[in-house]
């Protein structure tokens, strides 16, 4: 089994939000490293250079030389920078652990490849880059790995070899040429491309229990998030689509977009029966709306539905539809139109349950959101209590229908046929009506931004029930679903602040 990178990046603040800090897992990591020298050589015949980054790598390497050091080796650190330039907070903690041993511990700051010395050690560490290459080296990280490459010393990678890309084996000029690389929880993809440069490669545990890798967590966000550069435009951001209203229902499409706008959409239209539109419209002057004939959506509609498939970039059906036996067949008429058009889908609500009368497999990127009741309806079976059995049933339904599928309940399930994670955010005051509904519109601006399915809906579910559990704490369960939209982005900016909440709560 392997791991990239930004899964990597993504389990590592999930394993702190659960309670395994990154400060543990540096140590860890630093210590297996020191470990494996130690089983090799001879401490009172061997001198070791480490050669450490500015981030987490160059943390493990400060933790490595910290433990060598104790286990009576002959130790200098050669820091690729200023002291000053180390951002990672961790691995700051670690530099600041070194600095008591200066007298015993060398160190040595190469913020210019003018200041490379001489290294003279039987064994060099490469803790300069690991996972964190970003594109071709440069000075003084480059001259330093030429420095490496040209010595005789066994050559110890921490992670992944500085100069290979730790999910493709590609190099951008110069690398590491290892004699051993030490990689941690699970491989990397890149390290099986690229194994004249890793040399032995070795598999160490750092801690992260595994079931963590199921959990969803703050670093899940990480993983959908989408920088704003400044030269974005109106749209790079997604164009929401939400079919759904009806006579009688015109709250639940206008949460969906609201929300959706809240969690970074650029546009949220909602397409619902004319007179249902004009009240959605009266809501909020941030909801455009699409008058559509009729009183509920019927099969005169979907000329216009089309229309717009042809701008927007991911659609939500079903929130407030209603029941009509003409509607059904009409939303059996738009998925086709969507299908078509190579747009992702959610389907929630009545629209699960008009899905439920034709279903079939499709070449959909499609999303179904069910609680316990739709999934019955969708699958005939009860979910079962127990979690694993729960996840396993969700897993089938979802490779049936060629979809993710998001279980609500008081754990949510996701999985996409293969992949399954929990989310545990959330309480019963979200019982109220509507908070369904800001689930879909989270989760259709990930999938609007063009988000995997799979982490769009895992993200989604974290942030819905993060938020309700922010309201909650405010408000006890008198909360309304109205209460959800303010915290959207709140959450989304700061995940982390959730886990004071979860403390509190378990």
């Amino acid at each position: 089994m392997t791991i990239s990178s930004r899964e990597m990046r993504a389990l590592e603040l999930n394993s702190e939000y659960f309670g395994v800090s990154r400060l543990q897992l540096m140590e860890n990591a630093g210590q297996r490293i020191a470990a494996e020298i130690s089983s090799r050589f001879k401490p009172d015949k061997t001198r070791v250079t480490v050669l450490c980054g500015l981030g987490g790598n160059g943390g493990d390497g400060f933790v490595a030389a910290r433990h060598l050091n104790s286990l009576g080796f002959r130790v200098e650190v050669m820091l690729a920078g200023k002291p000053a330039n180390i951002l990672d907070e961790e691995a700051r903690k670690n530099w600041f652990a070194l600095q008591p041993l200066r007298n015993i511990v060398a160190l040595h700051e190469v913020y210019d490849s003018s200041l490379i010395s001489t290294i003279e050690a039987e064994v060099l560490v490469d803790a300069l880059l690991g996972i964190g290459l970003k594109g071709a080296l440069r000075p003084p990280v480059m001259q330093l790995v030429k420095k490496i490459n040209e010595t005789k010393a066994f050559r110890v990678s921490v992670d992944v070899p500085t100069g290979i890309n730790a999910d493709s084996g590609d190099t951008l000029g110069e690398a590491v040429k290892a004699d051993l690389t030490v990689t941690f929880h699970k491989v990397k993809p890149g390290l099986l491309k690229a194994k004249k440069y890793t040399g032995e490669l070795v598999l160490r545990d750092i801690g992260v229990p595994p079931e963590f890798e199921r959990f969803a967590g703050p670093g899940d966000i990480s993983l959908v998030a989408k920088p704003r550069v400044p030269e974005a435009h109106k749209g790079d951001f997604g164009k929401l689509l939400v079919v759904g209203g009806s006579e009688v229902f015109s709250g639940a499409p206008a949460l969906v977009a609201l929300a959706a706008l809240w969690a970074g959409v650029d546009l949220a239209y909602i397409a619902a029966p004319h007179r249902t539109a004009y009240a959605i419209s009266s809501m909020s002057p941030n909801l455009i709306t699409i008058k559509l004939e009729g009183d509920h959506l019927n099969s005169r509609n979907v000329s216009v539905v089309k229309r717009y498939l042809e701008t927007t970039t991911a659609v939500v059906m079903g929130p407030g539809l209603g029941l009509h036996e003409e509607t059904r067949d009409t939303v059996k008429e738009i998925m086709e139109a969507v299908e078509k058009a190579e747009i992702p889908l959610l389907l929630d609500a009545d629209g699960l349950k008009a899905f439920a009368e034709f279903k079939r497999k499709t070449c959909l990127s499609l999303v179904l959101t069910p609680h316990a009741g739709e999934f019955r309806i969708l699958t005939g079976k009860e979910p079962p209590k127990d979690l694993e059995k729960r996840a396993t049933e969700v897993q089938k339904a979802a490779r049936k229908f060629g979809a993710v599928m998001l279980l609500k309940g008081n754990v949510d399930v996701v999985s996409d046929g293969k992949r399954v994670k929990f989310n545990f955010t959330g309480n019963p005051g979200m019982t109220v009506g509507g908070t369904g509904d800001t689930l879909s519109g989270i989760v259709g601006a990930f999938l609007a931004q063009g988000v995997d399915p799979f982490e769009a809906a895992v993200a989604g579910a974290f942030i819905n029930g993060a938020v309700g559990d922010f309201v909650q704490e405010e408000k006890g369960f008198h909360m309304v679903s109205t209460d959800i939209l303010e915290w959207i982005p709140k959450v989304m900016d700061d995940p982390m602040s959730h886990v004071r909440v979860r403390k509190s709560a378990w």
